[in-house]
């Protein structure tokens, strides 16, 4: 196998790599700022930066980066996405190449026609942003558990329950809602997803959570929202398969995060040790900085070959349910320790606002629940082996 590198990938990288530098970089202190003054999420840069920085990626090219030609994208593959969101996330700045992946994968394979119009278009050229609602107070790592019904009436369905944990509900013009429309089949034929315009009457965003790590999901009530059949997204009854999709291709996704936020731990891991004197001796010379170097380095390029050897099985079409569990276990927890290493190294400075680490670490932790905690994961993984 020939792990080179194709030029259009380097050069894919580099571009990223100089809008990291340029654009990203220089706003961490405002984001820093931000956050201390208690905003989250959205927030945390204000608008007008945000409108600019979207102009300054279309201007770059890195916009609709896995869009299909037709609608305006750059059509590459999981694997140069990989790339990019690999240097995208060496900062802590939050930016994302407008669509987020994961719901426009949904939506192209399973839109009409008119869908297509409507919804997947637009949110594939950045002129619409989406959320999804799958998690319940009762259901969140088993969503065959989940409680929200759709029952039909004539030519509309009346949604009725109760969602948490979903992020950009406050900003987002339409959302994907999965629904039990057969309390018996459950997972094996009952649940359906469901296209919801922004302003539908029923939709309530009842509270805004802050969480750890600057997000801020939000928990929705849906009393008597009424839906036309037209807005059924996929066969009814069929929306568990691609809704597992959609989550596979969000964990592959987290391990290339988690491989960008270890691999900027780490380098200014290494700037440091060579810079700080501590009882006359450099950080540098000491072993157990040195093996904190080592393990993190070795860690990191385990994580990255498992990411690139992920999303390559993806882009062949082959099954990764097991490859991305497997990443977004061993990524995420490998992407913490490196960040705890590195607030360690910094010592006093590792832990304040002056640097961007204690965010990072922030950041990091909520990764090993959200997209199926690691303890779930481990259970698909060991279930999937004892099978066989």
């Amino acid at each position: 196998m020939d792990f080179t590198l194709q030029e259009e990938h380097r050069m894919l990288q580099d571009t990223v790599r100089r809008f990291v530098r340029q654009e990203l970089l220089p706003l961490e202190s405002l984001v820093l700022q931000r956050d201390t003054q208690g905003m989250t999420g959205e927030d945390l840069l204000p608008p007008e930066v945000d409108e600019k920085l979207l102009a300054k990626a279309k201007e770059a090219g890195l916009w609709g980066l896995d869009v299909p030609e037709e609608f305006g994208g750059l059509n590459l593959d999981t694997f140069s996405k990989c790339l990019a969101n690999e240097e995208l996330h060496k900062t802590i700045t939050p930016f994302t190449f407008p669509p987020d992946a994961p719901n426009l994968h949904m939506l192209m394979q399973t839109c009409t026609p008119e869908q297509r119009e409507r919804y997947l278009i637009p949110y594939a050229r950045g002129e619409k942003r989406s959320a999804i609602a799958i998690s319940e107070p009762g259901a969140g790592s088993d969503p065959a558990g989940m409680q929200t019904t759709a029952v039909k009436k004539g030519d509309q369905w009346v949604i009725n329950g109760r969602k948490i944990w979903i992020s950009r509900a406050h900003i987002a013009d339409f959302m994907i809602v999965m629904a039990l429309t057969d309390k018996d089949k459950r997972a094996r034929g009952g649940i359906t997803a469901f296209l919801v315009d922004k302003g539908t009457p029923g939709l309530i965003l009842q509270r805004q959570i802050p969480v750890i790590g600057g997000h801020a999901p939000w928990e929705i009530v849906f009393e008597d929202m009424i839906v036309p059949d037209s807005h059924v997204l996929g066969e009814i009854g069929q929306g568990f398969a691609p809704m597992q999709l959609r989550l596979t291709v969000r964990r592959l996704e987290i391990g290339t995060w988690c491989v960008g936020m270890a691999q900027r731990c780490l380098d200014m891991m290494v700037d440091y040790a060579k810079q700080r004197v501590t009882f006359g001796q450099r950080l540098a010379d000491r072993q157990s900085i040195q093996w904190f170097i080592a393990d993190a380095a070795t860690d990191i390029y385990a994580a990255r070959l498992m990411a690139h050897h992920g999303a390559w099985k993806f882009d062949q079409g082959q099954d990764v349910r097991q490859e991305a569990s497997m990443l977004k276990v061993f990524a995420t927890e490998m992407a913490t320790r490196i960040a705890d290493q590195a607030m360690q190294v910094h010592g006093g400075m590792g832990m304040s606002k002056d640097l961007p680490l204690e965010f990072m670490y922030r950041r990091l932790r909520p990764m090993r629940i959200f997209e199926g905690p690691s303890e779930v994961h481990r259970w698909v993984i060991a279930r999937s082996l004892l099978k066989e």
